[in-house]
C-alpha cells in the first residue's frame, strides 16, 4: 500500500531549486520514487546506496517530498531530491527517465505514477494478483534488459531488506544493513544533546502507537531523577502531547523542545543523546543509524519487520507480541500492555551496557515552574 508523510520541515541548501527537472544533455537519468515519511527513508538508505554505486554514471533524482533534502545530506548520499507529492507524476520535463524504480510500495498506484513517465526500463514488484514479470538473474545481455520487471512480494520482511530485495532480483548487488550514518555536523542554537541526555519522543502519526503520555511522564520522571537530562521532540502538532509529559513528570518548560527543532537539529540531538526513548516512529529509526542507545515501544507491528536491523544488542525493543492495525485511530492493546516497570527495566539496561552510567551524574535545570515558555 502506499503514502505517508514526514513531520519536520527542511532547510534550504543544495538540492533547492526549480521544482521540474530532467537529466543534463549526453548523461543518463535514473528517477527513484520514495514519497513517504522519515523512518521510510531510514530503510531506504541502504538501496539508494546501492543505486548509487549500481548507476554511479547517471543523473540521480529522488521524487520525493522536499523535506528529503535534508535528509539526504544527513545520510551521505548524492541524489537530487525532485519535490513530489504522494501518488502524483513526479514534475518532470525532458527525455524519460533511462531507469525508474518504485521504492514507495507495491502499487499498483505507485507504479503507475512511474509508468506515465514512459521510462525505458522500470523496476517494481507486482502488484496484488500480477504474475511476475522479468527475471531474477543477472542476464548476459544486462546492455539490452527488458523493459520493465516486476519482482514477486516477498511478504513480511525487514523495509529495508524488502527494497534491497527488489534491487538484486534486477541483478544489483546490495548490503541491507549499509545503515550508518555519518555524524552530522554541528548546529547553532540551544538544543544541543550531550551524552548524559535522554531524548524522549512520546508522539508517533498514529494513535495506535501512541503509547499513553502519562506513562512516558513516568519514565521522564526516573530519568531525570536518575541525573540524566530530559528532553522531549516532537513536531509542531506534537507539542501540546509533551508539553503535557513534562508538566506531569515535574521538569521545566524549557526540557520541551517539540516543534522547535529542523530535522538536522533533531538528527543532532538524537546522535548525541545517551539514550532514545520512543515509539514506534520516523525518530527510533535515527537511533539505529547513529548508533544511540534506544527503548522502543512495539505495538501493532513486530520489531523484526518496522525496528532496528544492525546493532540490536544496543536497542531494547519491547513487543507484546501482538499484531493489529499500525494505522488505526486507537492505542493498540498490545502497547497498552507495556507498562511503566518494564519500560524503566529496559532503560536500565541499556544505559548500563552501553555509552554512559547516569548515575550521581550531576546535571543543573531550572525546576518545574521556573520562567519558560512552556504551554
Amino acid at each position: 500500500m502506499d503514502g505517508r508523510h514526514p513531520q519536520h520541515r527542511p532547510l534550504p541548501g543544495r538540492g533547492d531549486g526549480p521544482s521540474r527537472s530532467s537529466a543534463p544533455a549526453g548523461r543518463g537519468s535514473l528517477l527513484a520514487l520514495r514519497c513517504l515519511g522519515l523512518g521510510d527513508f531510514v530503510t531506504a538508505v541502504p538501496a539508494l546506496r546501492a543505486l548509487e554505486r549500481e548507476f554511479a554514471h547517471h543523473e540521480r533524482l529522488l521524487a520525493a517530498p522536499v523535506v528529503y533534502r535534508d535528509l539526504v545530506r544527513l545520510a551521505g548520499l548524492t541524489w537530487t531530491v525532485l519535490a513530489s507529492e504522494p501518488l502524483r507524476t513526479p514534475p518532470w520535463r525532458g527525455p524519460a527517465p533511462d531507469v525508474a524504480v518504485n521504492l514507495h510500495g507495491r502499487g499498483p498506484q505507485s507504479t503507475a505514477v512511474l509508468r506515465g513517465l514512459a521510462p525505458t526500463r522500470l523496476w517494481s514488484y507486482a502488484p496484488p494478483g500480477e504474475a511476475t514479470t522479468g527475471a531474477p538473474d543477472e542476464r548476459a545481455s544486462r546492455s539490452t534488459p527488458p523493459r520493465y520487471t516486476e519482482a514477486p512480494w516477498p511478504g513480511a520482511v525487514h523495509d529495508s531488506r524488502l527494497w534491497c530485495g527488489l534491487l538484486e532480483w534486477n541483478g544489483v548487488r546490495t548490503v541491507p544493513t549499509d545503515m550508518l550514518w555519518p555524524r552530522p555536523a554541528d548546529h547553532d542554537g540551544e538544543l544541543g544533546a550531550r551524552p548524559a541526555t535522554a531524548v524522549l519522543h512520546p508522539g508517533a502519526k498514529t494513535a495506535s502507537r501512541r503509547w499513553p503520555p502519562e506513562r512516558f511522564a513516568l519514565v521522564a520522571r526516573w530519568l531525570r531523577e536518575q541525573g540524566l537530562r530530559v528532553v522531549l521532540t516532537g513536531s509542531a502538532e506534537e507539542r501540546p502531547l509533551a508539553c503535557r509529559v513534562a508538566r506531569e513528570a515535574g521538569l521545566s518548560p524549557q526540557a520541551v523542545v517539540a516543534g522547535r527543532t529542523d530535522l538536522p537539529c533533531l538528527a543532532r540531538l538524537v546522535a548525541d543523546a545517551g539514550l532514545l526513548v520512543s515509539g514506534d516512529t520516523g525518530v527510533a529509526h535515527l537511533a539505529t543509524v547513529y548508533g544511540t542507545p534506544s527503548v522502543r515501544l512495539f505495538g501493532p507491528v513486530s520489531p523484526a519487520l518496522w525496528g532496528p536491523l544492525i546493532d540490536l544488542d544496543r536497542h531494547e525493543c519491547l513487543w507484546t507480541g501482538r499484531t493489529g492495525d499500525p494505522h488505526g485511530d486507537r492505542l493498540d492493546p498490545g502497547l497498552d500492555a507495556l507498562g511503566f516497570m518494564e519500560v524503566r527495566e529496559a532503560c536500565e539496561r541499556a544505559l548500563r551496557r552501553d555509552r554512559i552510567s547516569p548515575w550521581h551524574v550531576e546535571v543543573h535545570e531550572p525546576p518545574a515552574g521556573a520562567s519558560g515558555s512552556g504551554e
